[in-house]
């Protein structure tokens, strides 16, 4: 069964279940600053979560598109993917432990046909926090799930929340049996042999976590999430990801243009090409900072790759193409924006052809010191042509050979694992604080934003939209179209014009419509394509009308004094604005 295949039986099914089908969010998340890009289906629903009304009802479905860059790194090997597709369904105050398991565990064995002997199942132990989940585990039961093939575990096996605050709860996990031999008696789904693979995770979403503890949310909320690459690696029976037909058109091409025999590198090269390519359809572009420094270390490693495998880097317009062609089906939006995506590969390859050329300068550099000194190039040298330069240490290996000299990799290595697990600390506080925290000052920058864009409408002209906005109870920071620098006069007009909006004190309205009839209003959209057919929008008097999910303050009055204090390049012709609340 091909991935697609998957994907809309889920979709239908849940559908023929009274679940209204909403588009995927964009990766790039919409007034989140807590992650750099959307990771979980849920992510783009945590308002909905705790309480606000969707659109579209209390049932939802949908697949949504997911970065996580915490494993970049590891990506090589036989199963982590940078990006990936979450197949999820939502019950916001509506159906919940019941009901979802018994959905899931039809949809496994009538929709995908996984006789019931191949499924285990985990379920909450209980604690202080909350009991022991009794009810899952009546549900599992009543399904056909023996007890023999139902465990029990803990928070960190079946708990979900992302970061440290905000909705979370108990869930159930759902189990495939690969039929490989177990490898101990005690072997169970939380065992990393191999013979248990997670297909499917429902979280029962009926607490909130902050740094008092858990309250009980007002509504009980399921979330589930269920993977498509790894669901479809199973079906089709493949051991790895990269055999399926999203990835292995891919595969086989740099296997024929391959010198060198390299399986880790093939992979890097297509996972690493085929998330970067869902980031810049999503409107990522690489850059210094943030999401475009990871897009950037994302295409700089898969360059590094192909250099490994001796492919020709003249090939890497055939290869795009390849893997558009085997990913359109899934994603029509890859051939549409096909010209755009090759250009910014290609010029980010160039760059980084003349990033390895400087390192290669420097590396001689380094070499001459140790010629007559020990012969050894230290960790720390080594590290720096890769942290300075983008010079793979495996290159500074080799040329040292070249030159007679020895390279002190073993404490290189060591320097790499602190400044990956710096990394992966970094990433991981981006969830700090939660997701889409909706706090007092946060509901205030998000109004604030709506503001801003109408002022920069007004000033610079209608060419203006927006491109992305991070919000924190500190600051807001707002990108948008631009081609030039704004001067200090088109600052002050736009701070002076917000500012106006704020004083007339301005009532903010929430209207739900359909989207035909947004658009005819004038309405505007970041992401129009993540709307389903019931929108909501806010409408600021006569100055703002945007699609959004809010949350909003009731009148512009409250906002207080509107300042800019940064405006800068974001990337190619977009402006960033950072700007505060006094």
């Amino acid at each position: 069964m091909k991935a697609i295949e998957i994907r809309n039986k889920y979709l239908k099914f849940f559908e023929k279940n009274n679940h209204k089908i909403i588009p995927s969010a964009s990766l790039i998340p919409e007034n989140d600053p807590s992650v750099l890009f959307n990771t979980a289906g849920m992510q783009p629903l945590v308002p909905y979560l705790l309480g606000e009304k969707h659109p579209e009802g209390s049932r939802l479905t949908d697949y949504q598109k997911c970065v996580r860059t915490n494993d970049i790194d590891e990506v090589g090997d036989n199963r982590h993917l940078t990006y990936f597709e979450m197949l999820g369904n939502w019950s916001l105050g509506d159906y919940f432990k019941e009901e979802s398991i018994a959905m899931s565990y039809k949809f496994l064995t009538e929709e995908l046909g996984i006789p019931n002997e191949k499924l285990s199942v985990t379920c909450f132990k209980g604690d202080e926090d909350c009991s022991k989940d009794t009810v899952a585990y009546e549900c599992w039961r009543k399904a056909g799930i023996p007890d023999e093939r139902i465990y029990f575990f803990g928070k960190s096996e079946n708990w979900w929340i992302a970061g440290e605050e905000g909705p979370c709860g108990p869930d159930t996990e759902m189990f495939y049996d690969t039929g490989k031999t177990k490898c101990s008696p005690e072997c169970n789904p939380s065992c990393d042999c191999g013979k248990y693979v997670e297909i499917w995770n429902n979280v029962f979403m009926e607490f909130y976590k902050d740094k008092n503890g858990y309250t009980k949310l007002k509504q009980q909320n399921v979330d589930t999430g269920l993977g498509l690459e790894r669901m479809t690696m199973l079906l089709q029976g493949k051991e790895t990801p990269f055999e399926i037909e999203i990835f292995a058109p891919v595969m086989e091409e740099l296997e024929r243009l391959q010198k060198v025999d390299n399986i880790q590198s093939r992979r890097i090269v297509t996972e690493h090409l085929r998330s970067s390519m869902m980031i810049i359809n999503d409107g990522g572009r690489p850059s210094n900072v943030d999401r475009g420094y990871i897009l950037r270390r994302l295409l700089r490693r898969m360059t590094r790759h192909m250099n490994k495998l001796e492919i020709d880097l003249s090939e890497l317009g055939n290869i795009i193409d390849i893997s558009i062609n085997s990913l359109k089906e899934l994603y029509p939006e890859l051939e549409k924006n096909k010209e755009i995506i090759k250009q910014v590969i290609i010029e980010e390859k160039d760059k980084f052809i003349k990033t390895l050329k400087n390192g290669e300068k420097e590396f001689e550099k380094v070499a001459s010191k140790v010629k007559n000194n020990g012969k050894i190039i230290d960790a720390q040298s080594v590290f720096n042509l890769y942290e300075t330069y983008g010079f793979p240490p495996e290159m500074t290996e080799e040329l040292a050979k070249e030159n007679g000299l020895k390279v002190d990799m073993e404490n290189y290595q060591k320097l790499f694992e602190e400044h990956q697990a710096k990394s992966r600390m970094g990433s991981e506080a981006k969830f700090k604080g939660g997701l889409a925290s909706t706090g007092e000052m946060e509901t205030k920058y998000h109004t604030a934003t709506h503001l801003l864009n109408a002022a920069l409408k007004v000033v610079l002209g209608d060419h203006v939209h927006q491109k992305g906005s991070n919000i924190t109870e500190e600051r807001l920071r707002f990108d948008f179209s631009h081609p030039a620098k704004m001067t200090d006069e088109e600052k002050q007009k736009v701070e002076d014009l917000v500012n106006e909006y704020i004083k007339q004190d301005i009532k903010v309205e929430k209207l739900e419509m359909k989207k035909d009839e947004a658009l005819k209003l004038g309405a505007e959209a970041m992401f129009l394509e993540k709307y389903g057919e019931e929108v909501t929008i806010y409408k600021i008097g006569d100055v703002s009308l945007e699609f959004c999910g809010g949350p909003h303050v009731e009148n512009t009055g409250v906002l207080g004094k509107f300042k800019i204090k940064k405006e800068e390049a974001s990337s190619a012709g977009v402006r960033r604005i950072k700007a505060i609340l006094e």
